[in-house]
């Protein structure tokens, strides 16, 4: 069996930061739950228990706790792509040349 998650030992400014995070709660959910768990893997809790405090899934804590040791505070903020890609649709006009419907521009 592997060994349990478990996040790296925290530097001091780290760990003021992540307190500072938490306590104000002022800034966007996603770093405030990311900190949360950050902090309570560093308090020793294990990865079941963190889920259920944070309400996520034990593979977005996994996620998070290894993130964090592989980059530090910079995890907190997200990674979202921009989702979809635009559909884009090509038209053969009479000319025979093709048109690009539902973009800025059209080649001819």
């Amino acid at each position: 069996m592997a060994d349990p998650v478990r996040v790296r030992r925290l530097s001091d400014q780290e760990g003021q930061r992540l307190q500072q995070i938490v306590r104000r709660g002022s800034t966007s959910s996603v770093r405030y739950r990311r900190a949360m768990m950050i902090l309570a893997s560093a308090g020793g809790n294990r990865v079941p228990v963190i889920a259920q405090l944070v309400q996520a899934d034990e593979d977005t804590v996994r996620e998070v706790l290894h993130r964090f040791n592989e980059i530090g505070l910079a995890s907190l903020d997200p990674q979202w792509a921009g989702g979809r890609p635009r559909c884009r649709r090509f038209v053969k006009t009479g000319s025979g040349t093709v048109s690009v419907i539902g973009l800025a521009w059209v080649s001819r």
